[in-house]
C-alpha cells in the first residue's frame, strides 16, 4: 500500500517520545551488528569498480532534500527521434557479499523502515548513506540501464550493464522542477518522455498514488501538519522508475528466473464502494471513468484531495511478490495498478529484494546464467519481504495516529466533515477531510454516508483518538 511520507521537525518532546515508544514496541533494531559493521566498513575502505567506464556521462540525481542513501541517478539525450535514458542504480550487489554478515542482517531487515523523525536502515550508513551511494562527485560502481525510447515513449532498445559512474550533481526536486520551467534541454526530456509515459500509463488502464509529503510542525505550542504537493517533475521520475521495472520484468519472465512485483486488481465491490466515498467527499467522478484516470486528474491543491487518496489506498491491496523458476509462465505476473508485469529492481540500497533482482537482470542481458546466489536467495524471499512490508505499514499506521492525536489533541469537542467508510461491531472507522485522519466513531451511518463527527477524545499518552457522531 502507498506509504504516507511525514517528516516531524522540531517539537517539544511528547510526540517524539511517543514515536521512539512505537519503535520499541514493534522491537525495531538500533544498530548492526558488529561483524555487519566491520564487514561494511572494509568494504567501505576500497570499494569495488568495474571495469567499464562510463564517467563521462553527466548523470544527476533527484532526491528530497537532505537524503544521502541515493540509489538512482540519471541522464538523458535526443538520438535523433528517439530519447536514450541511461539510469545508473547503485551496485549493492557487488558490495553485498552471499552469505557474509551484511547479507545475513539484510534478509533479517528486508528494507528501510521509515518513522516521521528517524529511519532504521537497510544497510549499514557506511554503505547506504556512503561508499555505495550514488553521491555527486563520487566515483561509484553501478548497473547502468540504457533504453531506447520512440516518440510514444515505448523501449525499443534496453541494455543493463555494470559501470563505473560519478554523477555531477545532487538535485532536490524543487531544484530540477525550477530547471525545467527554464528550459534546461536535458531535463526537458524528462518531462517529454514522462508525459509520453503516463499516456501509456493510462492507455493500459494504469494508476499511481501520489501521495503527498507532510511536514509535521510545532508552532505556536501545538502541532500542525503541512502538506506539500508533488511537483510535475516527481510523476515524470517516477515514470523513469516504473519504466525499469517493467524492462526488468520482461528480461526475468523471457529468461524463466527472477522475482516479479505483483498486485490483483482491486474487486469491483472495493471500486464501488470507493465511488461512494468520492460522492461523500464531494467530488465529481463521471460514470465509466476508470478509477486510475480519475485519480491522475484530481487538483492536488484541493483541500479534500489528500482525504481522496487516503480512501484510494484500499484500492491498491494484496501486493505481493512472485518467484519466476523454469519455463513455465506463472499465472499471475501482473502488478495490476501498474497494468503489467513489474520488478523491483530500482532501489537496492533500501529494499532487500532490489538486489537480487538487479544481479539477475544483469546476467541475463549479458546473456550468462543467473548467479547462483541471486537464484538460491529467491527462496523465502517473497515471505521476507512480506514480513517486512506487513512490520513498515505496521510502524507507518500507529506513527501516522500518533501524529494525528497530536494535531488534534487540543481541539477536542470540535466538529469534523467525516465519510464513513467502514463498519465495526463497537461503531465504525471514519475518514475526516481536514485534517485527512482515520479514527473510530461512535455512530449508526452506513459506509459512503458524510456526516459531522465530534472529537471526544485525543490523547497522546495513551494513543487513543475517538469521535462520535455530533
Amino acid at each position: 500500500m502507498p506509504a504516507r511520507h511525514q517528516r516531524l521537525r522540531g517539537g517539544d518532546g511528547a510526540l517524539a517520545d511517543a514515536l521512539a515508544a512505537i519503535r520499541a514496541e514493534l522491537e525495531l533494531p538500533t544498530a548492526f551488528p558488529p561483524d555487519a559493521e566491520a564487514e561494511a566498513e572494509r568494504l567501505a575502505a576500497a570499494p569495488p569498480l568495474p571495469e567499464a567506464d562510463a564517467t563521462d556521462v553527466p548523470f544527476v540525481t533527484i532526491d528530497p532534500p537532505g537524503s544521502t542513501d541515493l540509489d538512482q541517478a540519471i541522464h538523458l539525450e535526443r538520438d535523433g527521434d528517439a530519447i536514450v535514458v541511461r539510469y545508473a542504480i547503485a551496485d549493492v550487489p557487488a558490495f553485498v557479499e552471499p552469505g557474509g554478515a551484511i547479507d545475513a542482517e539484510a534478509r533479517r531487515r528486508g528494507q528501510t523502515l521509515y518513522a516521521p523523525d528517524e529511519r532504521i536502515p537497510l544497510h549499514p550508513v557506511s554503505l547506504s548513506e556512503g561508499a555505495a551511494s550514488l553521491l555527486p562527485e563520487q566515483e561509484r560502481a553501478a548497473l547502468v540501464w540504457t533504453f531506447r525510447l520512440d516518440a510514444a515513449g515505448e523501449p525499443s532498445g534496453t541494455t543493463l550493464r555494470r559501470m563505473r559512474v560519478r554523477s555531477r550533481e545532487q538535485l532536490t526536486y524543487a531544484e530540477a522542477q525550477r530547471r525545467i520551467d527554464a528550459g534546461d534541454a536535458m531535463l526537458g526530456l524528462l518531462r517529454e518522455l514522462g508525459e509520453a509515459r503516463i499516456a501509456l500509463e493510462e492507455a493500459r488502464d494504469g494508476a499511481s498514488l501520489d501521495m503527498p509529503e507532510e511536514e509535521v510542525v510545532h508552532e505556536d505550542g501545538r502541532w500542525q501538519l503541512r502538506r506539500r504537493a508533488l511537483l510535475p517533475v516527481e510523476r515524470w521520475n517516477a515514470q523513469i522508475s516504473l519504466l525499469t521495472g517493467m524492462e526488468a520484468a520482461r528480461l526475468m519472465l523471457d529468461a524463466g528466473v527472477g522475482i516479479l512485483r505483483t498486485m490483483p486488481a482491486p474487486p469491483d465491490g472495493d471500486v464501488r464502494r470507493f465511488r461512494r466515498e468520492v460522492e461523500a467527499i464531494g467530488e465529481r467522478w463521471e460514470e465509466g471513468e476508470h478509477y486510475g484516470a480519475f485519480l491522475r486528474r484530481l487538483d492536488r491543491e484541493a483541500p479534500t484531495t489528500l482525504a481522496i487518496l487516503q480512501a484510494a489506498r484500499r484500492l491498491f491491496r494484496g501486493a505481493g511478490y512472485t518467484v519466476v523458476t523454469g519455463a513455465t509462465r506463472p499465472d499471475d505476473v501482473e502488478q495490476g495498478a501498474i497494468g503489467a508485469p513489474y520488478a523491483h529492481v530500482t532501489a537496492p540500497l533500501r529494499r532487500l529484494v532490489d538486489r537480487y533482482g538487479l544481479a539477475i537482470c544483469e546476467a541475463v542481458a549479458d546473456g550468462r546464467e543467473a548467479p547462483a546466489w541471486a537464484v538460491e536467495g529467491l527462496e523465502g524471499l517473497p515471505e521476507i519481504m512480506q514480513s517486512s512490508s506487513a512490520l513498515a505499514g505496521r510502524l507507518e499506521r500507529e506513527s501516522v495516529d500518533a501524529v494525528e492525536i497530536a494535531v488534534l489533541e487540543d481541539r477536542v469537542g470540535e466538529d469534523f466533515d467525516a465519510v464513513v467508510v467502514e463498519r465495526r461491531d463497537s461503531g465504525a472507522t471514519i475518514q475526516l477531510l481536514d485534517p485527512p485522519a482515520e479514527a473510530g466513531c461512535d455512530t449508526d451511518a452506513e459506509p459512503g454516508e458524510r456526516i459531522r463527527a465530534r472529537l471526544v477524545e485525543a490523547d497522546l499518552a495513551s494513543r487513543r483518538l475517538r469521535f462520535a457522531q455530533a
